[in-house]
């Protein structure tokens, strides 16, 4: 599996970007999988974001996110995508995409387990300005 993330830019505070991440999954089905975002701030430790259930039904979000960012998915064209708005400058990071490891990870453990990963993107560079 290859996940190839984008959308990453400068904004200033209080402004919105979209994060889109393409899945390359060599036959295997994009729609049995949990995907998530996480980032990784200069300095600090990758943290989770927000995790989508297989279906786009069931989502989680980091407390620090929780009612800015949205994620959502289009199993027909294989893309996971993050919705950011109300930006602030501690919301800069390089943000990566995610896939669960197997078809039955949840996105419970996807949040507290970097173990229930099993591909990670390339990640994106977010910037956000004061």
């Amino acid at each position: 599996v290859q996940l190839q993330a984008s959308g990453g830019g400068v904004v200033e505070a209080g402004g919105s970007l979209r994060l889109s991440c393409l899945a390359s999954m060599s036959g295997r089905p994009f729609s049995s999988y949990v995907m998530g975002w996480f980032r990784q701030a200069p300095a600090k430790e990758r943290e989770f974001v927000a995790a989508i259930n297989d279906s786009g039904v069931r989502k989680i979000y980091s407390d620090a996110v929780k009612g800015r960012f949205t994620i959502f998915r289009d199993n027909a064209g294989r893309t996971l995508s993050l919705q950011m708005n109300a930006l602030k400058p501690e919301d800069t990071a390089l943000y990566y995409c995610a896939i669960g490891r197997t078809q039955a990870t949840s996105i419970q453990s996807m949040s507290g387990n970097p173990e229930a990963v099993g591909s990670w993107g390339q990640g994106t560079l977010v910037t956000v300005s004061s």
